[in-house]
């Protein structure tokens, strides 16, 4: 297969019939495609859609997820299914232009790992752009990426680095930074971005402060992810030194006026000498749930049906 486009929607059956019309017109040079709808438990018949869609034209396939788990685990879903030697990502809501697949796909053949769309003309208005102008910001100074657009649903990859991420929670905006930090080469690409012409934006103001959590996630896994001890054992360290000189301290006073009182300043040596106690053995568990791999994210399926044509 050589490309794969995923499509993940959520209650957008007003428009995965043009978007999917202008897909096939621009993919068509690309043969052999196909193209994957994950439904992310949507409510307004976008599912029974899809399965018109697929019936209709083999290249189509989808997913249906039992329920809405966000756009991150619908991406995850979608990339371990997908079998193309490029992938491109796109929304379902038609703000993407389809037309911008050739020039994603000859920039990947410069030698590129993941291409990242930049909506350079963005129209939204402006609760989402201004907002999303400081988290851009903050995310190039956290990661060291000079991208402009982080979150932009049009991207390209090679399909190693797409069915190679791990997504979960809202990771999803975090895809170049993954990416780059796993070695991959990242740039971007200034693409074409519509207003919205069916339906609403599905995202409120709570992804802000998920994606401050989420940032300390990604910096955290990358910085100390693969050895936790080293950051937990630094911090169990300094506190039982701490604890330890207290508590030697008040060992000289007994032994020297042979009377020991209880005083706040022991108190909190023996709390100190806890906590560090404490703090190596999260270091520890970390080092074992990575050890063992931990556990792979499931989702429910509720319906599947793969791309058959060519």
């Amino acid at each position: 297969m050589r490309l794969s486009i995923l499509i993940p929607a959520y209650d957008e059956a007003e428009s995965l019939p043009a978007l999917l019309d202008a897909l096939r017109a621009h993919a068509a040079p690309f043969a052999p495609y196909e193209i994957l709808v994950v439904d992310d438990g949507s409510t307004d018949g976008t599912g029974e859609l899809l399965e018109r869609l697929a019936a209709a034209d083999p290249r189509v396939g989808y997913v249906r997820l039992g329920r809405n788990y966000g756009k991150s685990a619908a991406l995850a879903v979608g990339f371990a299914r997908t079998r193309g030697e490029a992938v491109v990502t796109m929304d379902a809501d038609l703000q993407d232009d389809p037309a911008e697949l050739p020039a994603l796909l000859a920039k990947l053949d410069e030698g590129w790992d993941l291409v990242s769309g930049w909506k350079k003309e963005r129209r939204d208005p402006i609760d989402k752009t201004l907002p999303s102008k400081v988290w851009n910001s903050l995310l190039r100074r956290v990661s060291g990426l000079t991208l402009h657009d982080f979150n932009c649903g049009l991207k390209a990859y090679r399909g190693e680095v797409a069915r190679g991420l791990r997504l979960y929670g809202d990771l999803h905006r975090y895809v170049p930074v993954l990416a780059a930090w796993q070695g991959w080469r990242v740039t971007e690409l200034p693409v074409r971005h519509h207003a919205r012409r069916f339906g609403v934006s599905k995202y409120g103001a709570r992804r802000f402060l998920n994606g401050i959590l989420d940032l300390f996630t990604v910096t955290f896994i990358h910085r100390r992810g693969a050895a936790p001890l080293h950051l937990f054992g630094r911090i169990a360290f300094a506190l039982l030194a701490a604890g330890l000189l207290i508590n030697l301290y008040f060992a000289v006073v007994w032994a020297v006026t042979q009377t020991l009182r209880v005083r706040p300043l022991l108190i909190l040596g023996l709390i100190l000498v806890v906590l560090g106690f404490q703090t190596a053995s999260l270091g520890l568990l970390g080092e074992l749930m990575i050890h063992l791999r931990g556990r792979e994210e499931e989702y429910r399926i509720a319906e599947e049906r793969e791309p058959r044509g060519a």
